[in-house]
Formats: C-alpha cells, structure tokens, sequence
C-alpha cells in the first residue's frame, strides 16, 4: 500500500502541480497583492478543486463534462473570470507593501476572494483532466473499493493543498525581490499573459 501511495503522489505532484489557470493565478496573485490578502483566494481555489477531486470519485464529473451544455457552461465561466483575473492583476497597485506610509498607497484594486477561487477552480478544465487522470490510473488498496476510493481522495487532497500553497508563496517571492516599481509592473503583466496562455492551452487540449 505503501508503495501504490507513493507512486500516486509521484504522479499527482508534476501533473495537479503543473502550470495552468489555477495555479498561475495564484503565483500571480501572489506578485500582485502578497501572500497574507491572497488567503481567501486560496481556500477558494483548495476547497473548489476538492469538490472537483470528489466529482471524479462519484463518477459525477465524467456525466457532467460529457453533457454538452454544461461542459460549455463551465468552460465559459473559467474564460469570462480568468479575463477579469489577468485584467486585476495587470493593473494591481505595484508592491504597496513597501510603502512606509501605506495611506499613500491604497489598494485600489483588491485582491481575488474566496469566491473567485472557488469558482475557478470548480470550472477549471485542467483540473478535470488532470485529477481524473491520476484518479482513474492509480489504486492503492486492491481489495476494497471503499478503502481504495477514500485513501485516493486523502492524498489527493494533501495534493491539491500542498501545490497551491506552494505557487501563492512562489508568486509572492517575487513582490519581495523586486524594489523597482517597473519591474514589478512588468512582473505582473507577465503573469497576466501567462494566465490568458494557461486558460487558452487547457481549452485547446479539450477540442
């Protein structure tokens, strides 16, 4: 059991982890706005990927994207929101953490909530694809399916925490290095494209 667990992680881990709209969105959110304002966004995106992760273990998810009008419903709404989330934080108050007076540097636009989190990651296509890869490739209990399905879903879960805190923190590495406001500005324009890249490359792979 042991040794199914770790080929699960092994296999989880670059594929959940990669670059896509989740987490780029929070690396860049972590640029923009820091790691402690971008707490709620993250929960969302925790708690919206491990519904998807129980909607691939109910068999829920394979009816729900096979059905044409939802499948284009939830692809819709991840464009829509990650438009609107490249356009924030393109346009997010550059390193206001600095400034020693911070009443001259309001935050004018805030950082994603909770709510946005959890809407992407619920209509996150890649998440789809990439949970339910590992989940249907990989068993860790052979003889009982109700070990084997609730052992998955836990360590997918340590999964899904694990590498969307990781790219909150790795994004905001990057507000802490940079001192030039240009930079930072130029920081978060790459990290806008990148999210519009992201959300574009997971709609390709579904055509």
């Amino acid at each position: 059991m042991t040794e199914n667990l770790l080929l699960l992680w092994l296999a989880a881990l670059p594929l959940m982890g990669s670059p896509g709209p989740a987490t780029i969105s929070l690396a860049a959110t972590g640029s923009a706005f820091g790691i402690r304002p971008g707490l709620g966004y993250l929960s969302g995106i925790i708690i919206g990927t491990t519904c998807v992760l129980l909607l691939v273990a109910t068999g829920v998810a394979t009816a729900l994207i096979a059905h044409p009008i939802a499948g284009h419903i939830l692809t819709a709404l991840a464009t829509i929101y990650i438009l609107y989330l490249a356009w924030k934080i393109a346009t997010a108050p550059v390193n206001p953490a600095r400034s020693a007076d911070k009443t001259q540097h309001p935050r004018e636009i805030a950082a994603p909530d909770f709510r946005g989190g959890l809407l992407l990651a619920i209509a996150n296509p890649k998440a789809f694809a990439a949970i339910g890869a590992v989940y249907a490739s990989h068993h860790i209990v052979q003889n009982s399916v109700w070990l084997n399905n609730t052992f998955k879903i836990a360590a997918l879960t340590l999964v899904i925490v694990l590498v969307n805190t990781t790219w909150l923190i790795f994004g905001a590495g990057f507000s802490r290095l940079l001192s030039d406001p240009r930079a930072g500005r130029a920081i978060n324009i790459i990290f806008a494209l990148m999210l519009i890249a992201s959300v574009s490359t997971a709609l390709l792979s579904l055509l």
